[in-house]
């Protein structure tokens, strides 16, 4: 079974390259020219998204400068202790949501300090599998379309971030203890 996986991963993307182009032409469709016009339109569509990007940005540096974080996991920690819920694995569900990079990097932060093998490191890149940066896609993708209502979609992307978390948590301490 491993040596059927692997054959179609090696071979997967080489006969996609292969088959797209052929299909076009098959069906009569300009493939360069339908994808320089779709590169342009990613481009301008790239532009658009630069004003949501930096305002995200400074947001989250202002957040995690500020002490914030700090003030909030000073509070949590006990009753997390309580629980059974490491404190230190927490900031990634306040940071998950909004940043992939700046969980990305606290993730590695907490893998270098505890080990990836210990559950800390487990539980950490659990969460950084199964939850999203629901924040950044609402403000990024939905301000670059023009939506402007996104309550319902910022309730359901929270609620799976929470979901998301208590369950990497519980997974880890069914499969790793």
């Amino acid at each position: 079974m491993y040596s059927i996986i692997t054959a179609i991963s090696a071979w997967a993307i080489p006969i996609i390259i292969v088959f797209i182009p052929l299909y076009a032409s098959y069906r009569k469709v300009p493939a360069y020219e339908s994808f320089v016009e779709g590169a342009k339109d990613g481009f301008q569509t790239a532009v658009s998204i630069i004003p949501h990007l930096v305002g995200m940005m400074v947001a989250i540096t202002v957040f995690r400068a500020s002490g914030a974080l700090d003030l909030v996991m000073d509070v949590i920690k006990p009753l997390l202790a309580r629980i059974g819920i490491p404190g230190e694995v927490f900031p990634l569900a306040i940071l998950r949501p909004i940043t992939g990079a700046g969980s990305l990097a606290f993730t590695t932060d907490l893998i270098h300090q505890f080990g990836p093998d210990s559950m800390i490191g487990r539980i950490a890149s659990t969460i950084q599998g199964s939850t999203d940066t629901t924040l950044y896609v609402i403000t990024v993708y939905f301000g670059a379309v023009g939506i402007r209502k996104a309550g319902y979609a910022l309730k359901v992307g929270l609620i799976s971030d929470a979901v998301g978390f208590v369950s990497a948590i519980l997974i880890c301490y069914l499969v790793f203890r």
